[in-house]
Order: C-alpha cells, then sequence, then structure tokens
C-alpha cells in the first residue's frame, strides 16, 4: 500500500517571510502536488492583522491538504468511467459559451422600458397570481428622544391626515427624530415596521384591523406609529407593491422571446443556406 508523505513549511508570518518568497516556493506538499507561495497571494484582506493573517493562511494550507488527500484516495479506488468527465466538461464548457454569447446579444437588444399601462394590463391580468405572502401596511412612525423639546407637538401631529398637518410633521421629523419613515403611500412589510418599532402584537389580524395610532416607549426613546392602510397575508397583493416585481417578469418574457427568436431565425439562415441536414435514421427498437 502506497504510503502518502506530506510536507508542512512552517507558515511565521513577517515582512521578512513575504521579503525571502518567491512565486515557486513551496508552502506545502501532497504526494508530488505541491502548494506555491503564488497559490496563496491574495487570499489575505489588506491590513489583516499578523495574527488574522496567519490564522486565514494555515486554514486555507489544512484545506488544500484534505482535499488533495480525498483526491488521491479517489483516483485509486474510483474505476476509469467513474472518473471520465470529459463529456459534463464539454457540455458544461458549450452552455457557459451560448449563456455568454445569448446575454451579450440580450444585452445589444433588449427593450427594458415597460410602460405603467403594460404594467397596469399585466396585474389585471394576473392579479390572481399576486397573492401576498406577509402582512403590508401603508405607516408613517418616527422615533423621537425623549428630550426632544418638540416631542409634544409631533404626539400631536403625527396622526393628523391634513396636508398642512403632514408637511410640519416632516419638518419635525428632519430636524428632530433620530428615525422616521413618512412615505405613507408607499407598501411595508409589516415584519419592517416590528423590526423599527418596539410593539407587541398577539394576534396581527386583530391588531391591524383595530389599531391605527400607536405609541410606545423604551428607556431612551417615544416611537410614534399611525397605520394609514394594511393588507393581511394572502390577500391579493396591491399594484404598487407589485410593480417593481411585474417590471421584471415583463423584461425577463421580452428575455426568452428574444432567445427564441435568434434561435429561430438562425435556424432558419442555416437551412436556407444548406448548413445543417437532418438524415432519415431508423429506429430499430
Amino acid at each position: 500500500m502506497r504510503i502518502l508523505t506530506l510536507l508542512l513549511v512552517p507558515v511565521l508570518f513577517s515582512c521578512s517571510f513575504f521579503e525571502d518568497k518567491t512565486d515557486n516556493t513551496s508552502i506545502a506538499r501532497v504526494g508530488n502536488k505541491h502548494l506555491l507561495f503564488s497559490d496563496i497571494q491574495g487570499i489575505v484582506p489588506v491590513a489583516t492583522t499578523i495574527e488574522d493573517s496567519t490564522l486565514i493562511i494555515n486554514n486555507y494550507i489544512q484545506s488544500w491538504i484534505k482535499d488533495n488527500l480525498i483526491l488521491h484516495k479517489a483516483e485509486l479506488n474510483l474505476k476509469e468511467n467513474q472518473k471520465d468527465f470529459q463529456k459534463q466538461l464539454e457540455d458544461y464548457r458549450r452552455s457557459l459559451i451560448i449563456y455568454s454569447y445569448e446575454k451579450e446579444l440580450i444585452t445589444q437588444r433588449i427593450d427594458t422600458s415597460v410602460s405603467d399601462e403594460e404594467i397596469q394590463l399585466f396585474y389585471d391580468n394576473n392579479n390572481q397570481n399576486f397573492e401576498l405572502k406577509d402582512n403590508i401596511v401603508k405607516v408613517r412612525y418616527l422615533k423621537v428622544n425623549k428630550k426632544t423639546p418638540q416631542v409634544n407637538k409631533i404626539r400631536k401631529l403625527y396622526k393628523l391626515k391634513k396636508p398642512k398637518d403632514i408637511e410640519k410633521v416632516n419638518e419635525l421629523a428632519h430636524q428632530y427624530a433620530e428615525k422616521f419613515h413618512l412615505m405613507d403611500e408607499q407598501w411595508i412589510l409589516f415584519e419592517e415596521l416590528k423590526n423599527e418599532v418596539p410593539i407587541t402584537v398577539p394576534e396581527t389580524k386583530e391588531f391591524l384591523r383595530n389599531i391605527k395610532n400607536i405609541e410606545v416607549e423604551d428607556s431612551l426613546s417615544f416611537y410614534f406609529v399611525h397605520i394609514k392602510d394594511y393588507k393581511l397575508k394572502n390577500d391579493v397583493s396591491p399594484l404598487s407593491f407589485e410593480a417593481h416585481n411585474i417590471k421584471n417578469i415583463i423584461i425577463n418574457k421580452r428575455k426568452l422571446s428574444l432567445i427564441n427568436k435568434i434561435r429561430n431565425d438562425l435556424y432558419q439562415e442555416a437551412l436556407m443556406s444548406k448548413d445543417i441536414e437532418i438524415y432519415d435514421y431508423k429506429n430499430d427498437e
């Protein structure tokens, strides 16, 4: 039984270590395979400490050794047909070349502009497919330090609906709020709101149906929340929440259509120029 020998060169990092090594310096060996100094260049991020660099390099060396040990065992024990990946490699290469070429053609020819009318039409024809996976809300909220001098004014105004009141809240938010979200025509996930505001929600459906204005606090801040609208999980998702997704769907459909057209055009051109021919064959099965 052949015994595989290992050679490890200790990795002691200092300025002189890097200065003394050349690209073809061997730093580890498994059998007749060598890990060269050039192979590890670039794996340590800039400004990494000597200790962290040592750890990163040593981990890389250990991983390289183990990979090559198992590879050696596989080479010895697998049958030849189990190690022949020529066809798979050629198929993979062919797929990559086709993908790269089609991607380049798409970049050159695809129209990525999608009108609001197209988005609306797609939504109207497919809204049964737009079922909400999560609860969403239209909301405005502010996080305000308890020592903020205008906290009482914010408490009074944050829930009001008149444009002049909303404009004043916007001014106060930019001046005094630690965090805020005032785009109350934009749908956001209810979970996002819960991540920003420490609210307790025992039952989401009942909470959203009955609660419109919320004021909670922690040791340092007040949180003011006005829920303008909501939609529950499994409801039909609103168009504004799906518009970006629909645009991507439309563009992807265009890409598929363009690729099919390119392939069909090439096929027809090849037939006309007699660059392809399909021969009669007999199937004996």
